[in-house]
This record gives structure tokens, C-alpha cells and sequence, in this order.
């Protein structure tokens, strides 16, 4: 699959385990829900979450396991943020680079890499305003992006 912005082709992945329910896995359903609300209630994101569980518990796919992602576990139990994963890791990348051209203003990459950012998460945004994961009002304010660093 080709890259957003350069064209260039990509690296491919690890072959992901079988959605069957595996039997390297020994914990129940029920255990792995409460380890995964455990850890977000530490303030691990999701994709920590998945990371935590496959590293040191041996749970290979929570789906597998659960039946569930690990996003739908914590917003079925109410401890899900207002804004997506996604979302935030783009704004804290952009508050990031506005912060090193702050500093370097003669840096024509960064300049490159603060656009490429804005529109990944402009492009972003319309997705979820359209899928109703934002509000249609939503909008990133520019002012605040030092609160998301």
C-alpha cells in the first residue's frame, strides 16, 4: 500500500494471528476486561493497552479472546476519552512541530511536516464529524495546542 504523502511504497507487517480463540491464551474473558479497564484507569491509551496485553500477558488478540476490541470494552463501560486515539497522537505531533518551528524558523522541513500534519487531521476530523464521533461543531483551536503537549 502506498504512503499518504510520498508515494512510496511500505514496509509490510506481521502476519496476525487467527481470530479463532487461541489456545496459547489462559485467562477468561471476565480477566481480560478487568485488565484492560485496569490499565485506562492507570491512563494508558488504547494502543498501549494492546501492547501491554500482548507483551506481557501472552494475549495475542483481545478480539479473539473477548469477542470485542479493546475500544469498544472501554466505551461500553463509560471510560472512553471525547476524542479519538488517533486524533490526539496527530494534534500532540502537530503542538510538537509548532514548538521546534517556534524555535527554528528557518526549518523548511518542519514547515513541510507542521502541513502534512494539518491536513491528517483536517482530513481526519471530517471522518468523524461524519461518522458522528465529533461534534459537527468541533473545531482544533491553534491557541491551545500546548494543552494536548
Amino acid at each position: 500500500m502506498a504512503r499518504m504523502h510520498s508515494r512510496k511504497k511500505g514496509k509490510s507487517g506481521s502476519t496476525r494471528p487467527t481470530e479463532s480463540k487461541t489456545t496459547i491464551c489462559s485467562y477468561s474473558s471476565e480477566e481480560v476486561s478487568k485488565m484492560i479497564l485496569k490499565l485506562r484507569k492507570e491512563g494508558k491509551t488504547l494502543s498501549e493497552i494492546g501492547v501491554i496485553l500482548r507483551d506481557s500477558y501472552g494475549i495475542p488478540s483481545v478480539k479473539s479472546v473477548v469477542g470485542k476490541s479493546v475500544g469498544g470494552i472501554v466505551q461500553e463501560n463509560g471510560a472512553a476519552s471525547e476524542l479519538p486515539e488517533d486524533l490526539v497522537s496527530l494534534i500532540r505531533k502537530l503542538a510538537m512541530i509548532t514548538q521546534h518551528m517556534g524555535k527554528n524558523r528557518k526549518d523548511m522541513t518542519a514547515k513541510r511536516g507542521h502541513l502534512l500534519t494539518e491536513s491528517k487531521i483536517r482530513r481526519l476530523t471530517s471522518y468523524y464529524k461524519r461518522t458522528g464521533k465529533l461534534s459537527a461543531d468541533w473545531k482544533l483551536d491553534k491557541n491551545r495546542l500546548q494543552m494536548y503537549f
